[in-house]
């Protein structure tokens, strides 16, 4: 069964607020106040879901096998995340779901498909991201179909991004799990991965 500490719905919910509110702000021209307040709903949308449901695959793969796993947020992650946004990129690492086990041990494959859960939901939301913006974009200009087609174009560059950048076999990075565990596994899904980055800089849909 799944378990969620108060601890942890709070680090979830301040990390998701602060990230929405990042993207919002590099998505708005870093400072336009009227295009800051309306993109905080579709990056919360595109960007703090994406978030919290990469880190939730993380979850509940280690508690799938059994596994104590709780998501803590990193205070100085956040706050490079925001200091960054100030210049016009990114760089955030909000946190990472603990995880450990009754007998002090998780193998090699465990510690693998726990890693991988993460950046397949980014994938996955990738394509659907990808596939509805196709699907709508003959319809832009119908009401209210642009603001859903510009959570589309965000989503997919953003879940494609979180995809690759947690792929990269470097310590601590799912990457690195992945890669000690299987590394066929891991070369085909940073490949596509990166196909995905570079179609999201390539296709367009607004």
């Amino acid at each position: 069964m799944v378990h969620f500490s108060r601890i942890e719905i709070k680090d979830l919910s301040i990390t998701i607020i602060i990230i929405t509110l990042i993207f919002a702000y590099l998505f708005s021209d870093n400072g336009s106040m009227g295009l800051f307040l309306i993109l905080i709903p579709l990056s919360f949308i595109a960007v703090g879901l994406s978030f919290l449901l990469h880190e939730l695959g993380h979850k509940f793969a280690a508690q799938k096998y059994g596994f104590y796993a709780e998501f803590r947020k990193w205070n100085l992650g956040l706050l490079l995340g925001v200091i960054t946004s100030f210049f016009g990129f990114v760089f955030l690492a909000p946190g990472a779901v603990y995880i450990s086990s009754l007998t002090g041990q998780i193998s090699y494959e465990e510690d693998g498909i726990i890693s991988l859960a993460g950046p397949v939901i980014n994938l996955v939301l990738a394509i659907i991201f990808l596939a509805l913006g196709l699907i709508i974009a003959p319809y832009i200009h119908t009401f209210g179909m642009f603001y859903i087609s510009l959570i589309c174009a965000i989503g997919f560059n953003v879940n494609a991004f979180l995809a690759f950048f947690n792929l990269l076999p470097i310590p601590m990075f799912d990457g690195s799990k992945i890669f000690k565990w299987n590394k066929a596994i891991w070369l085909i899904t940073i490949i596509f991965s990166a196909l995905l980055v570079y179609a999201s800089q390539v296709i367009s849909f607004i």
